[in-house]
């Protein structure tokens, strides 16, 4: 990848979080204010970036327009939207679609409620594979080799007091997966958010993504996110025979 396109991909992702300032863009790159200035000028007049009456750069309209475009071409996304956003209105809880893609767990789709909190999880951002819900709901249900792979690339860091630290534990952790079916988060990336989830699978049976519904401790622990589990049982059923799948 040429450095300019790397630089510019770098700034979309940036501002993408929050608008920022010609300096803050500068500083992220490593690079001299004007450079930064150069790279957000060509951006923006190619519509994909846009500067804020107050001087900062944030994402343009054209770049909201082309990743709304863009969700259609991924299949698993379009046919699973309309059952994530009904369980979404239904519990009142943020959901979320994670897929295995190569060596990754990624975040593919995410509804959030008008007025909830925010949560950390970005559509595009790799899963934390020790920690999140959905990356044990399908790391439960692939074979052995594939499990040590991708586990091989977890650093099992500790962020809360419940995360699990250990590959045996972790390993533990999903052999119990298997045997209930859903998995659970349980404050083990923030101590204040938990969420439970369950597997997709495709025409093959294959377990390629699970949904997750995920809530901050304050308004539902693990137990009232476990009556929602025959509904979220619903959903990932719905979602896999649309690809395909049939029991």
């Amino acid at each position: 990848m040429s450095q300019s396109i790397q630089r510019a991909a770098e700034v979309l992702e940036f501002v993408s979080v929050a608008p920022r300032t010609q300096l803050e863009v500068a500083e992220h790159l490593g690079v001299h204010r004007s450079t930064g200035l150069r790279i957000l000028h060509t951006l923006t007049e190619c519509g994909l970036t846009r500067r804020h009456t107050d001087g900062r750069y944030g994402v343009g309209y054209r770049l909201a327009g082309l990743a709304a475009i863009a969700v259609e071409q991924f299949d698993l996304s379009a046919l699973a939207r309309p059952y994530l956003v009904g369980l979404g209105a239904e519990c009142s809880h943020t959901v979320h679609l994670a897929a295995l893609q190569d060596s990754a767990i990624v975040y593919v789709d995410k509804i959030e409620q008008p007025g909830m909190v925010r949560l950390y999880s970005q559509v595009g951002q790799k899963v934390c594979l020790h920690t999140a819900g959905v990356a044990k709901a399908i790391l439960a249900h692939l074979p052995a080799e594939q499990i040590d792979a991708l586990l091989d690339t977890a650093d099992f860091a500790r962020h809360t007091d419940t995360t699990i630290t250990t590959r045996e534990r972790y390993r533990a952790e999903l052999a119990r997966v298997v045997e209930r079916g859903w998995a659970v988060d349980d404050g083990e990336y923030e101590d204040y958010v938990n969420c439970i989830a369950m597997p997709v699978r495709d025409h093959a049976g294959r377990v390629m993504a699970a949904v997750s519904v995920t809530a901050l401790k304050a308004r539902a622990t693990l137990d009232d996110l476990d009556l929602l589990r025959p509904r979220l049982a619903e959903v990932t059923t719905h979602i896999s025979e649309e690809l395909g799948w049939r029991t």
